[in-house]
């Protein structure tokens, strides 16, 4: 209450979700609230303190600047807020963390190309990606769209991560590799849903970012057992573990696995294997990439 703006529901369902669609609007009220870029600052550095504490040695973030709604029209200094933070999240031993900046699926192919030409022209050392996101299932294919942005953005050296497979079908996924040049695909799980596009991500080598809990408590599958991320595993594909957005959906990267563990009996040395793909998969720079094989090793 410290803006004078009411809650968008009582305290006690602030963080039940009834869909993707609602979880989204959620996220635009409460990144409103993060308005000077003191505030800024201090939820990058929090960022980087839970990556610590969940064990984790490196952390891609990915962020649509439209949720920020104090921020729009200021991403330069947006971007100066988050890295102040994670640089001093750094000196003071904490993981490194790369920017992934998200583009709307609502978007048009305009704005999206403005985006990329900003983040070209800024040339920001934090910002390792372009990211896309929103609700596929409301906006509906949209890979023609923002092709040329992405391949411009990929033209640049920036990586390519797609939010995809979670509320649209296979579709989705066919259109970030071969639309989008997707690097990594964030969710993806729904490639199950049609074979050809499970044995192109096999033969691509595209690594999925799976989010179990994010898709249970958005209504994606009705539970973990029902999940296809072993399935997915099993058939070859690329996986890692990940926790989308931890604090909203009250999960931790150390919670995810220990639920993965239980639900599909992984071993040591598949628990092993899946952190490898995320070491793999994620944009870190080849020193860090090569500290973390080898604390990996030792584990």
């Amino acid at each position: 209450m410290r803006f004078g703006e009411p809650m968008p529901r009582p305290r006690e369902t602030l963080f039940r979700f009834a869909d993707l669609a609602d979880f989204l609007q959620f996220l635009d009220w409460a990144c409103g609230l993060v308005r000077t870029s003191e505030e800024l600052s201090e939820a990058a550095y929090a960022f980087a303190a839970r990556l610590a504490a969940g064990g984790a040695g490196y952390g891609d973030l990915i962020f649509n600047p439209t949720h920020w709604h104090p921020w729009h029209g200021r991403l330069p200094q947006m971007l100066d807020a988050l890295d102040a933070g994670l640089r001093a999240a750094e000196q003071d031993g904490l993981p490194p963390v790369g920017l992934c900046v998200s583009l709307l699926r609502t978007q048009t192919a305009q704005a999206a190309a403005e985006l990329v030409d900003l983040l070209v022209a800024l040339r920001h050392p934090r910002v390792v990606a372009l990211s896309i996101d929103g609700n596929e299932a409301s906006a509906g294919r949209t890979g023609p769209r923002f092709a040329e942005a992405f391949r411009r953005a990929g033209a640049a050296g920036l990586k390519r991560t797609v939010h995809a497979g979670e509320s649209s079908g296979p579709e989705g996924v066919h259109d970030a590799v071969l639309l989008l040049g997707a690097d990594r695909i964030d969710h993806g799980v729904r490639a199950i849903e049609d074979a050809a596009v499970v044995r192109m991500l096999v033969d691509r080598r595209i690594p999925l970012g799976v989010c179990p809990t994010s898709n249970v408590m958005l209504g994606v599958y009705r539970s973990l057992a029902e999940h296809p991320l072993e399935r997915l595993r099993q058939a070859g594909v690329p996986i890692s573990i990940n926790t989308d957005d931890p604090a909203l959906l009250g999960t931790s990267l150390e919670r995810e696995y220990a639920l993965c563990c239980e639900a599909f009996g992984w071993s040591d040395d598949d628990l092993r294997a899946v952190a490898r793909t995320s070491i793999d998969a994620c944009f870190a720079n080849d020193d860090v990439k090569a500290r973390l094989r080898e604390a990996l090793r030792h584990w």
